[in-house]
């Protein structure tokens, strides 16, 4: 079998990559309701004594059609794209465009920026980076595949994941190639928008099998390997443990998630771990100073303490609602869902703070912390900049 074809397989309507014969055209995101089929989702909890919740700006920069895109902020500049290829830089106080075009092609992944250029791709493998100030585009170039997660730009590379499970390092200064890095995927792999985290000097990315990769910026070449979980069960559904979102690094830890697998936290360093959790998840983990964050396959938001992942609080209210990453915001956390709520919770307790509705589309990506607030982005093409008062 020379190429990978997208085939439709049972495991709670997900989508999964398989060596199948042919290419249907099915929507890449199915995936992400994956636990909730034949669950109804939870009804919002009464809230009592809850706190305002403040729309700083809104906007719409259109939909992203069933496809994942997440915004991204440098400065004072938010960048956000949808399916129809048009790119935008706003004001990250006011909502104001600055600019906004159209890169001619359909696009499949948000933004990824560091300033300098913002960078989107399409579903072909065309790599577009825009010059962040003006919205012109500084150079194209092409990945081996469709592209479904955000381009990272990090010490003078773009890094571009497409979905054969390969990794390209282009110039950030002309899009030459620098170098590109491809491990083989499993037989069947859930079919998502997993990513890449840049962190001092290294690319650290989750691949099928539950495996973590710090990759060196320098040649590509990997420096350390970890296994996050081990793949369980009888069937080849059943084993399917690969590592969803992005990795997060901070410090000297990278912390990842597996679907059907665990949460766990590595020195990046040397890759020895420093601690597990057995939980599944399709979003991945977060962190701020203390605890890691995590929205499991069934709609419960979980805090753990960084240290040891000892479990601190668990909101289990949300249920099947199809969560977003938690994103901590300081004294809460936000969370996104299915029919476009955000919602807050205390950091310590997880206890619900205030809710803010958007425009009923689902918030598929991690809230966005601005210098006030956070920002979301929906389905449907929503930007929307909350703050709790």
């Amino acid at each position: 079998m020379t190429v990978r074809a997208l085939c439709k397989a049972a495991i709670a309507a997900s989508f999964l990559l398989s060596a199948c014969s042919s290419m249907p055209s099915l929507n890449p995101l199915d995936w992400f309701s994956s636990g909730s089929s034949g669950h109804k989702p939870a009804e919002l909890p009464v809230l009592t004594n809850a706190q305002a919740v403040k729309v700083l700006w809104s906007s719409s920069i259109g939909s992203s059609e069933g496809f994942f895109f997440a915004p991204s902020m440098v400065g004072d500049g938010v960048y956000a794209a949808s399916r129809s290829g048009t790119v935008a830089r706003l004001d990250a106080a006011s909502g104001q465009s600055k600019w906004r075009v159209s890169v001619g092609k359909r696009i499949s992944s948000g933004v990824g920026s560091d300033g300098a250029l913002a960078v989107v791709a399409s579903d072909d493998g065309e790599v577009f980076a825009l010059d962040a100030q003006s919205g012109v585009v500084r150079w194209r170039s092409r990945v081996s595949s469709e592209v479904l997660a955000q381009p990272k730009v990090s010490e003078g590379l773009v890094l571009v994941r497409s979905a054969d499970s390969k990794i390209f390092a282009f110039g950030a200064e002309d899009g030459k190639r620098r170098w590109v890095y491809q491990r083989p995927a499993a037989a069947l792999i859930v079919r998502s928008p997993v990513g890449l985290t840049a962190h001092q000097g290294s690319a650290y990315a989750g691949f099928s099998g539950g495996r973590l990769v710090a990759i060196s910026l320098t040649d590509g070449l990997a420096r350390w390997e970890a296994t996050v979980a081990l793949p369980k069960g009888a069937t080849e559904l059943e084993r399917v443990t690969d590592i969803v979102g992005d990795p997060h690094a901070q410090g000297r830890e990278v912390c990842s998630a597996a679907y059907q697998g665990r949460v766990a936290c590595y020195d990046i360093q040397n890759g020895n771990q420093l601690w597990s959790r057995e939980m599944s998840t399709l979003t991945g983990v977060s962190f701020d100073a203390r605890y890691a964050f995590v929205s499991d396959d069934k709609g419960a938001v979980h805090a753990l303490d960084r240290t040891n992942g000892r479990s601190i609080w668990k909101q289990d209210r949300l249920a099947y609602r199809q969560l977003s990453l938690p994103m901590p915001l300081g004294t809460e956390v936000a969370v996104g869902d299915l029919q476009g709520y955000v919602h807050f919770v205390a950091r310590e307790s997880g206890a619900f703070l205030g809710r803010a509705a958007t425009d009923g589309s689902p918030v598929r990506a991690a809230p966005l912390r601005l210098a006030e607030g956070l920002l979301v982005q929906t389905q449907n093409g929503g930007l929307y900049a909350l703050n709790l008062q």
